[in-house]
Order: C-alpha cells, then structure tokens, then sequence
C-alpha cells in the first residue's frame, strides 16, 4: 500500500467511534454463523467516509486494489465510493470506464456487505450496462454467492430509473426461490421501484409470482400499495416454491 493509500486509512481510523463501532458490528450481524461475519468496523458514517475520500481524490485503482483488501468495512467503503467517482465524476474517456468496470468485477470479493453492494452496484455496475450487454448479471445472479447476487439484482436501480424493467424483472424470477432474506429484501424493493413508474409491469409480475415469493419480498414489492390491493396480494393462496 503506498502512502497515499495509507494517509486514506490513517483519516479513516482517526475519525472512527468506537462505541458505534459495536453498535454497527451487531446491526451487520458479524457475529459467528451470520452473513457479516468476521467483519470489523471503525464506527464512522456514511457521509464522514464520502467527505474523507473527497479530500484523497484521485488514487490510482492499484491503491484501491489494496484498500479493498482492508479488513475493515469503512476502508473497503471508501475504496468503492472513491472508484464510484472515478467512473462517475471524472471526465474519463470510454476506456478508462470500460477498466473501472472490469477492476469492479475483479474485485467483487470485497463488496461483501448489503450497504457496499447497494453504495456501488447500481451507480458504477449497472450506470456501466445501461447501454451495454447484461450477460455479466444473469452470470452473477447464477453464481451461488449472496453479495454477486445481491449485485446483479441492485445494479438494475439505474435501468429502472432509465424507464427499462426487462432485466429486473427477468432477475427477479431467476432470484425469486433464493433462500436468504437480503436477497428477498433486494429482489421486493427493485419490484417496488418498478412499480413506482409503471405499476402494471409490478402487478403483471406478482400477478405470475406472489402465490411463490417469500413473505418478505412480497411485502417489500407491496409496500406502497393500497390496502386493498396489498390484502389480495397477502390474501394470495401460497403455493410451494420450486427449487428446481
């Protein structure tokens, strides 16, 4: 790690709270047998790591590359914000873009956490696919791994928001038996954005699908809808999952 990578961490470490420290090990279930497990945290927010990466703008991706082997969580955090930027905010020519995605892909092991999936996968991964092929996401959501899945499904908020549901929705049937509440949680609140701007792309869905949701994605898909309408969808006989 050069120095300008290890000044990045050193401001990290210094602003950290220990006290929230304990109380974010907890809130990201670290403990033995959960999802975070092993994880470590300094204690800081969101927006002390944004303005602590603005002030080390600019580190090369091979001093990202080391940050986001750090074994704490708001290091990796502000690597995944400062390639963000990178892609985003810099007047980056195509192919300087084109190696940021690819180095986000070849890093994929680090965005181990919902918040680093949801803080980079639809601004860098899926701002990348808007107009390009989506093969990578069905690889991904296919993949077995939580967080690769989790990033499929994220990355489509930015199609979504671009009036395009195709792949959410085609996703969201493919991740539709998973077995883990993030990912039902995931799939029910990229259901829910579709349905924010065009609610008979959602209810078609969960019109084929509700009967076999998990109870937690059905009611993130249904959140804002009427109480008539989210009782039918509550009120729908279950049916058994196919595993198949």
């Amino acid at each position: 790690m050069t120095d300008a990578a290890r000044a990045l961490c050193a401001e990290l470490e210094a602003a950290g709270d220990p006290e929230r420290a304990r109380h974010l090990q907890r809130f990201f279930r670290t403990g033995p047998g959960e999802y975070g497990e092993g994880d470590r945290f300094l204690g800081l927010r969101v927006p002390q790591v944004r303005d602590i990466v603005r002030r080390h703008g600019g580190l090369p991706l091979a001093d990202l590359a080391g940050v986001l082997q750090s074994p704490w969580h708001e290091h990796r955090q502000a690597a995944l914000f400062a390639l963000v930027d990178r892609y985003r905010y810099r007047r980056a020519a195509a192919e300087e873009r084109e190696t940021v995605a690819r180095f986000y892909l070849d890093h994929l092991d680090a965005v181990n956490s919902w918040d680093l999936v949801d803080g980079s996968a639809p601004q860098l991964l899926g701002e990348h696919l808007l107009s390009r092929d989506r093969a990578v996401l069905y690889e991904l959501a296919r993949s077995g791994h939580l967080w690769r899945q989790r990033v499929a499904v994220v990355a489509t908020f930015r199609f979504i928001r671009a009036g395009q549901y195709d792949d959410t929705l085609r996703l969201a049937e493919l991740l539709r038996d998973h077995p883990h509440d993030l990912i039902h949680k995931a799939v029910g609140w990229m259901l829910r954005e579709v349905g924010k701007r065009d609610l008979t792309a959602e209810e078609r869905f969960l019109d084929r699908h509700a009967a076999r949701m998990p109870r937690t994605m059905l009611r993130y898909a249904i959140e804002r809808f009427d109480p008539e309408r989210r009782r039918h969808y509550l009120q729908t006989p279950r049916r058994t999952r196919s595993r198949g």
